[in-house]
């Protein structure tokens, strides 16, 4: 006769929306939608390239990911859509850009403060070192 397994507890926390973004944290592609957005306004397909070129390959935004949080992200307030800049030639279709609004630069400054923390304790703890040191 076999033993009945071992009873297994897993804990759940759902955080309110109505929470702090620098309690919760941003969703790791939304941060780097707005990054990406902070100086200049971009339609999808550079918002894409962008991200993957910072990020090193390790994200990729695939349309219905992007899409999915820019839709989002405009309903919240983070983000707008805008006007192609002067003298934009779209090589087909007719791409959407997207600013950043000032609620968008506020949750992405507060969310580059959040990790900016978690940078500083792992080098308190001496797991990275400090830039310009050998």
């Amino acid at each position: 006769m076999r033993a009945p397994p071992p009873h297994v507890y897993t804990v759940s926390y759902i955080l309110p929306e109505t929470m702090a973004p620098d309690i919760r944290g941003l969703a790791p592609h939304w941060f780097q939608i707005l990054l990406t957005l902070a100086d200049r306004d971009l339609h999808g397909l550079a918002i894409t390239k962008e991200v993957f070129d910072r990020t090193d390959g390790q994200m990729h935004l695939w349309p219905g990911k992007l899409y999915g949080a820019l839709k989002k992200m405009v309903e919240s307030g983070l983000i707008v859509e805008s006007s192609a800049p002067a003298g934009f030639e779209s090589g087909g279709g007719r791409p959407r850009f997207y600013r950043l609004t000032s609620s968008g630069r506020r949750a992405c400054a507060a969310e580059a403060s959040r990790l900016a923390r978690f940078v500083d304790a792992a080098r308190t703890k001496r797991l990275i070192k400090r830039p310009g040191t050998i």
